[in-house]
């Protein structure tokens, strides 16, 4: 199998549809990619400016009113902070044994790889971004909800909760997703109140890992929810990240930088390498709520 006909451009691109399918975390409709600019390498920068709040004043008739206000800005950086790549090569002689499609499928697993691996470093972002004041539940008091009607707090009460604490931050409702392990999916469907709540009318492709439209959000499930170690009398129990919130939260940048065929000079064989590089940021912190929660006690 010669590498005459490669073209490096059609695999990159391919290789960027496969990434975007197989992001939960990185996705469109939960992170943003707004400021994306540029991205060059590992290293790059991605300038963020916003502006302050604006005063409103009460007018007086027949009065001056006060000088202009100054616009304040504040500029954050994203810095594109991760680079990974992939490396594979396939023998001649296994290529002549084997189906055509060979590369193809390679390259599709490289892809799933590669986006597995930045849809968990969204994840932990997100985790290390979220306010304060918008956290149920620690490391030291994971929560765990409850499996009867009646005897505590349930996992769907635990999502009003968490649509509360964004709601009294003045985040918009619409575009709100929550995404959560698949135990705690488990836990819900045994709530009347999520098995009652309508599922997505959309005729739009429904989002990647999604469950339903409950109790304001839509509802991901996926394996990459952060785990989050028990501490003080929580040691040695392992609590997992339920995360909230709308796309204006957070924003991710990233590029295939370099896709390359090649003959290794050792080998008898054709090898495909490329490098993907990327960053996130949350930029509204208070965009974000969390808890922090385990399946048993």
């Amino acid at each position: 199998m010669g590498i005459e006909g490669f073209i490096s451009t059609i695999w990159s691109a391919r290789l960027l549809a496969n990434l975007e399918k197989s992001f939960v975390f990185g996705q469109p409709n939960v992170i943003n990619r707004d400021y994306e600019g540029d991205i060059k390498g590992k290293g790059s920068t991605v300038k963020i400016t916003s502006i302050g709040d604006i005063t409103i004043g009460d007018y007086t008739k027949d009065s001056d009113i006060s000088d202009p206000q100054a616009l304040a800005d504040a500029q954050a950086t994203l810095n594109i902070t991760q680079s990974k790549y992939f490396n594979f090569a396939v023998d001649d002689v296994s290529a002549a044994q084997m189906s055509p499609s060979l590369m193809d499928g390679a390259m599709q697993q490289s892809a799933y790889n590669l986006s597995d691996v930045a849809d968990q470093f969204i994840a932990a972002t997100m985790v290390a971004g979220v306010a304060t004041a918008n956290k149920i539940g620690s490391s030291a008091t994971g929560i765990v909800p409850s499996t009867t009607e009646g005897s505590g707090t349930m996992a769907w009460d635990y999502l009003l909760q968490l649509g509360t604490a964004l709601s009294v931050a003045n985040v918009p409702k619409q575009g709100r997703w929550a995404i959560v392990p698949p135990w705690f999916v488990e836990r819900l469907a045994g709530d009347k109140r999520f098995s009652d709540a309508s599922a997505s009318g959309s005729t739009d492709a429904l989002l990647n890992g999604m469950v339903k439209r409950a109790a304001g959000f839509d509802i991901l499930e996926s394996n990459n929810c952060p785990t989050i170690a028990g501490t003080g009398g929580e040691t040695g129990k392992t609590n997992y990240a339920i995360l909230a919130g709308t796309p204006i939260a957070t924003t991710f940048a990233d590029s295939v930088n370099k896709v390359e065929a090649y003959r290794p000079e050792k080998r008898f064989a054709d090898a495909v390498k490329g490098l993907h590089v990327y960053g996130a940021k949350v930029v509204r912190p208070s965009a974000l709520a969390m808890l922090t929660a385990r399946k048993v006690s």
